[in-house]
Formats: structure tokens, sequence, C-alpha cells
């Protein structure tokens, strides 16, 4: 009698859309994608961790109009194969998100990470890519620790379960197709993140378990906490 032969997944076939297009209105100054990070611009350690993962074909790169050549001469000088194209983003983020989009390759899958996480690890990234495949949908977060408070006009309103609460980060991955869509339908409403629009078209949104030191550098202080982070790694 033949073994019964075990079934597998085809493999996930996807690209990344890496946002970086914006202000640093809080980095005393300093564009935070181009600081220097263990040697290397920030922007670099995320792209690096993308570059690594085999499941990502193709990645594109979002950058503002002024750091256009600057994200060229990194690409060239760190040779990040898979970066497949470098354009400007908008005033958003959605505004950006929706450029890069028009230039990914019709992949299945897209997973969008800001630029300004460069904690992000390759296997954060795949697991986020596995879960997708089994969901639908993936979007990396953690449960939050803190006792969160609803304010208004420096008064308390509620106080929301904690256990059903969670941080949001990236990569968030999505079917190419779907997420366009809700890009595209709803481009004019205000979203801090894809899950937002894709939760407006009414696509189901799974979360999975990121990582705490998948941190986003806001201020001065961020840098710091990253270059721990990234420095404990190695």
């Amino acid at each position: 009698m033949n073994a019964v032969q075990p079934t597998t997944q085809p493999a996930v076939r996807a690209a990344a859309v890496i946002v970086a297009a914006g202000q640093s209105t809080r980095m005393a100054g300093v564009n935070k994608a181009f600081a220097p990070l263990l040697g290397k611009p920030l922007l670099a350690h995320a792209i690096a961790a993308f570059q690594a993962v085999p499941q990502i074909e193709a990645i594109v790169l979002v950058l503002g109009q002024s750091n256009l050549e600057r994200g060229k001469a990194l690409v060239k000088a760190e040779c990040f194969r898979k970066v497949c194209a470098i354009c400007q983003g908008g005033l958003r983020r959605q505004d950006s998100v929706w450029s890069g989009l028009q230039r990914v390759p019709p992949l299945p899958w897209v997973a969008v990470h800001d630029g300004a996480r460069p904690c992000v690890t390759p296997e954060l990234i795949s697991r986020g890519l596995e879960e997708a495949q089994r969901s639908g949908s993936a979007v990396a977060a953690v449960p939050v620790k803190d006792t969160i408070k609803v304010v208004a006009g420096g008064l308390v309103q509620a106080t929301p379960d904690r256990s059903t609460l969670w941080a949001v980060q990236t990569p968030q991955v999505f079917p190419r197709e779907a997420l366009l869509d809700a890009c595209r339908r709803f481009m004019d409403a205000p979203a801090t993140d894809d899950a937002s629009l894709m939760e407006r078209a009414g696509h189901p949104v799974h979360v999975y378990l990121g990582d705490y030191a998948n941190i986003k550098v806001t201020t001065p202080e961020d840098m710091a906490i990253a270059e721990a982070l990234l420095r404990s790694r190695t």
C-alpha cells in the first residue's frame, strides 16, 4: 500500500511596500529614515529584513521627494537586489501606500511596512505571510501592557477592558487586489494604517503576535532604544 503523502500549502509569493515618506516632525530636524543606526541608515535595517525573506520577491520603497536620490544610493550601496522601484509618497500615509501599490508586481500578496520600524525581523515577516495564507490577512500586533483610558477634555470617559486591546504594528499582509480595492474606495477617508481601510471595505482582519521589540522610531529617544535592541541581537 502506498503511503499517504502529507499535503502542503503552496509557497507564499509576496511583494513588500516599505513606506518612509513622513516628515519626521518629532525628530528634532533629523530625517529618521536616513538617520545613522549602527553605522547604517535606519531604513536599511528594515529593507534588509525583507530582503532576507525568501517569500518576498519584490520590494517597493516609498520616500519623500527630497530623499529619492538618497534612497537610490542606499539601494545600490547595500545591494538590495529585490528593490524593484523607488517612488515618491504623498501627504498622508495612505497616499504613500497607494503610490507604492501602483508599482508592485502582480503577486498574490503584499506586506506593507513602516520604514520607521527598523527592528523588524525576517522571522516576524515570514510568520505574517504564513498566517495571511491561512487566515486571509495578517496584522502584527501585541497585547497592551498598560491600562488604557478614553479621555476628552482632560476627563476620563471610559476604561476599556485591557484584555481586548492590542497595539497594532507592521508588517500588515493582505491580498494585493483586495488592498488596492480598499485603498481606491476609501481614498478620502483618513486612515492611520492599512487594516483600517480593509475593515471599512468589509474584509476580516486577523492579527498575529508581533514583537514588543518591533518599535516605531518617532523621537530621538526611540533611536537610542532601537540601537540597544539591534545591538543586543549581534
